[in-house]
């Protein structure tokens, strides 16, 4: 049995117009809890299919099966004013910055702009040539899935439906640093690493929440007693967590608990792939404890998000 708690979401799926007020008040209680007790949930019946999903992996296989010198004509930070859109290469991240690089390489959407320069064509074919089309298709679904949780979590905390959704309305636009992320964890001899390496460090994510869609298990999930634990997968599922600032947002009603992926066991040396979608409040949103306390001081989302990076992307 999953340690992470299961969600129908068929009665908010992207299909559904009008839900009831019963329906409201049963959907937010069961994420209220697992957010209260675990900060992590499966979401069943979303609307997003698994064949959506498989379709974002498959061109983003593609991607990452290039040279190192393709990918690099599309580097993370050549892009003033979305420095965290591209791509990221392998070891240049490290989610934990007391361990080594982690042993992955991702492809970040953060901007939607058509001065943007869009991996094309390519190999197999011209395989990349509907790249951006099928990422910014998902990119909105995600969006607009991420704006029916952030509704609930208002209404199961009482307060107004619009309160957090109201600090994204710039999503996919400058003014806004959510971002698909499509990872690759490439086949790695665990025996070759170096000491405490993992293919994702113990972190908490940034923002308000976070949605993960895994090709297979991998994430660990650190409980409240302190012990991580192992994640399966639900069959068409997403994996939904609290992030950083919706923690300070809430007072620690919410929990940004801690996560990694370590490296496979000795003799597995199978790849691995899964999407996440990091929704950030917009950069000029002032985060205050929504409780009307003073817990955590005011912090601009924007500068919450830059802090955060100069940890993980800085030099040893």
């Amino acid at each position: 049995m999953s340690v992470i708690p299961v969600v129908d979401f068929s009665s908010h799926s992207l299909e559904q117009e009008d839900v009831s007020q019963a329906e409201q008040e049963l959907v937010s209680a069961e994420l209220h809890e697992a957010f209260t007790r675990v900060g992590f949930v499966f979401l069943q019946n979303t609307g997003i299919t698994p064949t959506e999903v498989e379709r974002v992996m498959d061109v983003s296989r593609h991607f990452f099966s290039q040279s190192e010198e393709q990918k690099s004509l599309y580097s993370r930070g050549r892009y003033k004013e979305n420095s965290n859109h591209g791509w990221v290469s392998l070891q240049s991240e490290r989610l934990n910055p007391g361990r080594p690089g982690d042993l992955k390489e991702c492809f970040n959407i953060t901007a939607l702009s058509p001065h943007i320069l869009w991996p094309a064509g390519g190999a197999a074919g011209g395989a990349l040539t509907h790249f951006q089309q099928i990422m910014t298709s998902f990119f909105h679904r995600c969006s607009a899935l991420s704006l029916r949780m952030l509704r609930l979590l208002a209404l199961s905390l009482k307060l107004e439906p619009e309160t957090f959704v109201k600090q994204h309305s710039k999503i996919g636009d400058d003014g806004n640093s959510s971002t698909l992320r499509s990872l690759f964890y490439p086949r790695v001899d665990s025996t070759r690493s170096e000491p405490g390496q993992f293919r994702c460090g113990e972190h908490s994510d940034y923002g308000s929440i976070s949605l993960v869609f895994q090709s297979s298990p991998g994430i660990q999930v650190r409980s409240v007693s302190g012990q991580f634990l192992s994640v399966p997968c639900v069959p068409g599922a997403v994996l939904v967590n609290i992030a950083d600032l919706m923690q300070r947002w809430t007072s620690d009603t919410f929990i940004s608990a801690v996560h990694r992926v370590l490296l496979p066991p000795p003799g597995d040396a199978s790849e691995r792939q899964s999407l996440a979608f990091f929704v950030q409040p917009d950069d000029s949103a002032l985060i205050r404890c929504c409780d009307g306390s003073n817990k955590y001081p005011p912090i601009r989302s924007d500068q919450y998000l830059r802090q955060r990076f100069q940890d993980s992307y800085s030099s040893k």
